[in-house]
Order: C-alpha cells, then sequence, then structure tokens
C-alpha cells in the first residue's frame, strides 16, 4: 500500500505498520526524520512521486507500507470504559480521516465501520486523517445493529445522532461507556440503525445553514464526551 504527504508517512514510520520504502524529492528527503527513518529512500522528482502516489497532494513524499490492519469490533468493547464512533455508511474518505483525526485526538477507543457500502482505509484516509489512523483502532463489521446490540451487551449507551431528533446532546450523559453512531452523507442514519440507538441527539443550529458536515458533528460529539469526563 502507498501512503502519501507528510504527516502521513511519518505517522507511518511512528507506527504498527512496517515502511518498506520512502520516495521523496530531494528538498523532502533532507527532512531530519526522513534521514533517521532507517528504511531505503528514493530520491524521485514531484511528477514522479505524484504518479507512484495516484495525487498531487503528496508534499513531496511517499511510502510503501505494509497493509492496514483492522481491529477486531470486541477488541474496543473490551478496552475499558470510553467512547466508540460508530459510522453507518460514510463514503467519503475526507470525511473518514477527519473523523479518526478527531476521534484519535480525543482520546477515543476507536472507529468501527460497516463492511459494505462503507470507505475503508485508503491512502486518501491516511492523508485526510494526517496519518492519525496508524494509532487508532478501526474495526470493521458485518452488520451495524449487531455491533450496536453487542456494545448494549457490554454496558455501552449508544447514541446515534439526526439533524431532526428533538434531544439537544447536552441533555445526555455522555461520561460512561457509549458509542456514537453517525450518519452517511446526505442520508442520515438508516432507520434500523437509528432504531437500535438507545436515544437520537442532535447538534443546535442557530444559522441558515440546516446541516454540519458528519465530520464537524462527530468532533463537536467527541469533544462533548471528554468534557463529561470520558
Amino acid at each position: 500500500m502507498i501512503v502519501y504527504g507528510r504527516n502521513p508517512v511519518h505517522e507511518a514510520l511512528r507506527g504498527p505498520r512496517s515502511v518498506v520504502t520512502i520516495w521523496a524529492t530531494a528538498s523532502a528527503a533532507r527532512e531530519p526524520w526522513i534521514e533517521r527513518a532507517g528504511v531505503p529512500v528514493i530520491t524521485q522528482t514531484t511528477q514522479e512521486i505524484t504518479l507512484r502516489a495516484g495525487s498531487e497532494g503528496h508534499q513531496g513524499v511517499c511510502a510503501e507500507v505494509s497493509a492496514y490492519r483492522y481491529a477486531a469490533a470486541e477488541e474496543l468493547l473490551s478496552a475499558g470504559p470510553g467512547v466508540v464512533v460508530a459510522l453507518d455508511q460514510v463514503q467519503d474518505p475526507q470525511n473518514l480521516g477527519s473523523i479518526c483525526r478527531s476521534a484519535e485526538c480525543a482520546g477515543a477507543l476507536g472507529v468501527v465501520l460497516p463492511e459494505r457500502r462503507s470507505v475503508e482505509v485508503t491512502a486518501a484516509v491516511c492523508k485526510a486523517s494526517a496519518g492519525a489512523v496508524e494509532h487508532l483502532a478501526v474495526a470493521q463489521v458485518r452488520n451495524l445493529t449487531d455491533f450496536l446490540l453487542a456494545a448494549k451487551n457490554a454496558g455501552f449507551w449508544c447514541y446515534g445522532a439526526a439533524g431532526e431528533a428533538g434531544l439537544d446532546y447536552r441533555a445526555v450523559d455522555l461520561s460512561g461507556p457509549i458509542v456514537l453512531v453517525m450518519g452517511s452523507e446526505g442520508r442520515g442514519l438508516r432507520p434500523r440503525v437509528a432504531a437500535s440507538c438507545d436515544a437520537l441527539i442532535s447538534l443546535p443550529l442557530r444559522g441558515r445553514i440546516d446541516s454540519l458536515s458528519v465530520g464537524a458533528a462527530a468532533a463537536v460529539l467527541l469533544y462533548a464526551a471528554c468534557a463529561a469526563g470520558v
């Protein structure tokens, strides 16, 4: 797998994955962390790295790394009190990367994705997360509603974010073990997933725009959970 961008490559070197080779422009190759990487570094032009990375957002560096290893969902539920983010068919790599970055920074236990109709951890997700996926447990599950049931049985409260919900997120207790369930872009939570939540909560919108991005909403709820003492 190729990852690109300075932060994603840097965090891959610091994380559990194996980094096989780094390709960097002459200027990027002089970065101290690249010089200390301990893996082969090959100097290439910007155009050559663009072709290798498949993106112009590489910032002069990309690397070949081992495949991303997903966590087991059961491990997240047994990792202790905390917050898990479950995503219902989020398909935009930028949104998944943003959520993973917020989740890692907020100290979440991890992120759960459905195996189907959901974006996976790709190079674009690594870039959008600024490398946070290298330090965050991400699990894939066959059925999200089954996971929510397992979470409830493990003592978690499941709160689904829904713009139409009448319950303000500030009115619920986010201090215990919780699962924050976020819906897909434009469609929100599927009915069965929403019905599997203990409650649906919303964020107040006081401007003229009628919704937040799923990444922005997830960040607000994650840090609300932090403030509540998760």
